[in-house]
């Protein structure tokens, strides 16, 4: 009774569409989620021009129209004189109780039956610690716990179902609407095309301009519709904010207002952030131990000593231009260096293999977890992605009979298959070549470059600047200037292969929506794997590796090139791959938080020019979002796909930067808030959908953390001089002394100059390799003492990979995917599921068997 009397008081108060003013939408549009009568809920929204000279776009709204109708969906349009534009068409859409509860029937909906009566521990040692970082338990567990079951129509008495109204919320009303929108026709049936349906065909050939759910309100305040539950509101308060940043994230409300698929990502990245904790403690404690270390240093304070380096005289590093110079004048590199490349370097290059391990088992548990709650257990993301793709449904004009089906459905000869694989493939192999060519370009740079640099900075006034003079090195110019080269044409080619990979996508004619989101992953992470990381693989593993010796150099294309292969730096090449990480990592981290945030923002404020010029009162709810920008289909994909290849730095080569973590990290407490801070005030609402996991992307996570074990191995026993100092400590020390003194003039070394300049001042000078001196039976070819270290590099691979994977293996299997408090809620919900179920189907058929013996009694 009270609902038939708001409703008429609300009739009486708003008149029918083409009576209405600008009074009436100041007192009701402004900030309502309902129909002109106050009662019946906006769980969609269509926008479109009218454009009158294509009567065929007004013929398909029409038809489209009628047909939503047909199928039981309400529509209110609202007239293009009441938009805020004057130009605009939105149409409202609401789903009554018996629409709602026959396609939930259809999806199979989980809703509930019963109190969760599995008693909870809730009490967690030293709990008090986290008060602070929690939130407020309104906000984090809005509802009460429930066992739940698919919806049945036929038993709808068989749930807890106390108002029909409320009991489907907004997100899984949008996920019904927009199941229902993407299969309407609309053409009519006499015409026989059944294949012409769907709301993103008429959004693709401009019937439509936009279809999306309304926000609940706005985000900066509350509703004054009391009916509303301002979730958006309480999401931006407690969410989006910066100032939450060590705040628990409300995953229970995210994921009731955006849906699973949005909802687990958060989860993940949060999981994500808080075991990079961790890793960024072990990391700085690492690099802690370099600084503290730094008087211990001993063979660098062989290299500053005026009588030690200061009288090695060493081979020039390019050929003509580049002189030779004493040893000492790499002594601020040296001290860098030991800052990275340490002990502590080997520990941190096993623990992050461990740590990868639990990482990805924790998160399996976290993830099964969710799963439960959520009600994603028995869900197949399969079944909700057969749905044929509408760009499928038109490019294939062959039909077949389906099996499962038994319908006939479009499909794609095996012979254009092919061929469009065959295509993709060569222009996937095409774009990575065209990476590794750009690479090459880049290190033919930094040896012309280098030179160049040499030669200029003899004289050059750097070298009189008293604090960061003697640090800017030829090696240091070369190396910060071609990481940013390589950084620009990483961005650039990155923004041409997005639109390369969606058309090759799209031209391969992927069946369904998962299997086109999974080309796309596999083609954009390997393009993106090659693209960022190959400089740091070329640092890492090729420079310094193929030099040769004096007289007998190696060059890039040949000796004609002049193009002299690179040698490491007199510190290492550690120091190096440190500084190409840190400009790659930090520059794609802080450009990728810049172009998320201000990108949206300066569209949006961009598009709502003309609402800025009008008061407030006048700029409904549809139209406040209409003017917000899309979140497409791939919007999360890019997302996990930043992250990934975030995690592919702060785990393939953090080896040689043990802050990497401590970046990480700190780029994703920004990460988390940047992100919902737009999902939240700069994008339209998602249209809920449903996911269990975080799909491809944990297989790749797994590829990932596998070659990393094999990459930091690598890194330790080629890239830094951790082993042959180690091999020298215990093997090569000449009075059998646990020191590093001698090591130095024991790494390298002499050439006999004479050979080639017999009239210079000095007839000896040295160069960075294991080769026996000018006069010896074997000169200039490998001593025992290169093939010593060779073993020592060599075997430390294989027993720290065995070691890590044989933990790993170990930690794996101890730590079981699915906690056993989980299992059995999992049990106890499936027994009670079909305990009621039969108890139900029985009193049915008392109740039944009552009612005919009674009627037959009564004859």
């Amino acid at each position: 009774q009270l609902k038939q009397h708001r409703q008429q008081t609300v009739m009486l108060s708003f008149p029918p569409l083409k009576h209405s003013s600008a009074i009436d939408k100041q007192q009701h549009s402004k900030d309502s989620v309902f129909f002109r009568d106050g009662v019946r809920r906006i769980d969609f929204v269509l926008s479109y021009v009218d454009d009158k000279d294509c009567e065929k776009k007004q013929e398909r709204r029409k038809v489209y129209e009628a047909n939503l109708v047909k199928v039981g969906l309400e529509l209110e349009t609202e007239d293009k004189s009441e938009s805020e534009d004057e130009n605009t068409y939105f149409v409202k859409i609401h789903a009554p109780w018996e629409v709602l509860a026959t396609y939930a029937d259809v999806l199979k909906i989980k809703v509930p039956f019963k109190v969760n009566d599995i008693p909870e521990n809730k009490e967690m040692p030293m709990n008090w610690l986290s008060t602070p970082f929690r939130l407020p338990e309104h906000i984090m567990k809005p509802e009460p716990d429930y066992f739940t079951a698919p919806f049945n129509k036929s038993k709808s008495d068989f749930f807890l179902i106390n108002d029909k109204e409320t009991f489907f919320p907004p997100s899984t009303r949008n996920r019904i609407v927009y199941y229902i929108l993407s299969r309407c026709s609309y053409i009519k049936e006499e015409c026989g095309d059944k294949d012409k349906k769907g709301i993103k065909r008429l959004l693709n050939n401009g019937t439509y301009t936009s279809a999306f759910p309304l926000h609940d309100c706005r985000y900066w305040t509350r509703s004054k519709d009391a009916n509303c539950e301002s979730e958006r509101y309480n999401l931006y308060k407690h969410w989006a904010r910066f100032l939450c940043f060590f705040k628990e994230q409300p995953l229970n409300l995210i994921r009731k207002y955006y849906g699973e698929k949005i909802g687990i990502y958060f989860a993940w990245l949060g999981f994500y952030t808080e075991m990079l904790l961790f890793a960024a403690i072990v990391g700085t404690i690492c690099f802690i131990y370099g600084l503290l270390t730094y008087d211990d240093n001993e063979w660098s304070k062989e290299i500053c000593n005026e009588q030690i380096g200061g009288k090695i005289v060493m081979c020039p590093l390019c050929d003509k231009k580049c002189g030779y110079w004493k040893l000492n004048s790499t002594c601020n590199s040296s001290w860098q260096s030991h800052l990275f490349d340490n002990v502590g370097t080997v520990f941190f290059a096993i623990f992050m293999g461990i740590w990868v391990t639990l990482f990805l088992e924790f998160w399996k548990r976290r993830q099964a977890r969710l799963e439960y709650e959520w009600d994603l257990v028995d869900f197949e993301e399969e079944q909700q992605q057969l749905q044929l793709r509408p760009e499928y449904e038109t490019k294939c004009t062959n039909r077949k009979m389906n099996r499962i089906t038994q319908e006939m459905e479009p499909y794609l000869p095996i012979t254009s298959k092919c061929a469009r694989i065959c295509l993709s493939g060569a222009t996937v192999l095409f774009w990575i070549s065209l990476i590794i060519a750009c690479i090459i370009g880049v290190i033919a740079y930094r040896l012309a470059v280098y030179a160049a640099f040499a030669s200029i900075m003899k004289d050059s006034l750097t070298n009189n600047l008293e604090v960061v003079g003697p640090y800017i090195t030829p090696q240091l110019a070369t190396s910060v200037t071609a990481s940013c080269i390589n950084f620009v044409i990483i961005m650039i080619l990155n923004l041409m292969y997005e639109r390369v990979a969606i058309w090759i996508t799209d031209m391969e004619i992927p069946k369904t929506h998962l299997e086109y989101e999974n080309k796309l992953t596999v083609k954009m992470f390997l393009f993106q794997f090659v693209n960022y990381y190959s400089s740091c693989f070329y640092v890492a593993f090729f420079k310094g590796k193929f030099v040769g010796y004096p007289g007998n150099y190696a060059y890039m294309f040949g000796k004609w090139s002049k193009l002299r292969n690179e040698e490491c730096d007199p510190g290492g090449c550690l120091i190096e791959l440190t500084t190409q990480l840190v400009i790659v990592m930090t520059g794609k981290q802080v450009w990728g938080n810049i172009q998320e945030a201000l990108v949206p923002w300066l569209m949006n404020w961009w598009g709502s020019r003309r609402a800025r010029s009008h008061p407030e009162t006048l700029y409904s709810r549809w139209e406040q979002d209409h003017d917000l920008q899309s979140f497409g289909q791939l919007g999360l994909f890019y997302e996990y796909l930043e992250m990934v290849i975030q995690f592919g730095f702060i785990t393939l080569f953090v080896a040689s930067f043990p802050l990497a973590p401590l970046l990480a990290l700190i780029n994703n407490i920004i990460e988390v808030r940047v992100d919902a801070w737009k999902l939240t005030t700069q994008f339209r609402r998602a249209v809920a959908a449903k996911a269990h996991s975080i799909g491809a992307w944990e297989e790749i996570l797994s590829g990932v953390a596998i070659l990393s074990v094999v990459t930091n191995a690598f890194i330790v026993a080629f890239t830094s001089d951790m082993i042959p100092r180690l091999v020298y400590m215990y093997a090569y020390h000449p009075k059998g002394e646990m020191n590093m003194k001698g090591y130095i003039k024991d790494s390298l070394s002499l050439f006999n100059i004479s050979e080639f300049q017999p009239l210079h001042e000095f007839c000896l000078s040295s160069y960075r390799d294991y080769r026996y001196p000018p006069g010896h039976v074997k000169q200039y070819t490998h001593t025992m003492q290169f093939w010593h270290i060779l073993a020592a590099k060599l075997a430390f691979i294989i027993i720290m990979e065995h070691v890590v994977f044989s933990v790993k293996f170990f930690v794996a299997w101890m730590i079981p995917d699915v906690p056993s408090d989980v299992k059995a809620r999992i049990k106890r919900e499936r027994y009670l599921v079909q305990e009621y179920l039969h108890n139900y189907e029985v009193e049915k058929l008392k109740i039944q068997l009552s009612q005919n013996g009674s009627d037959e009694t009564l004859k």
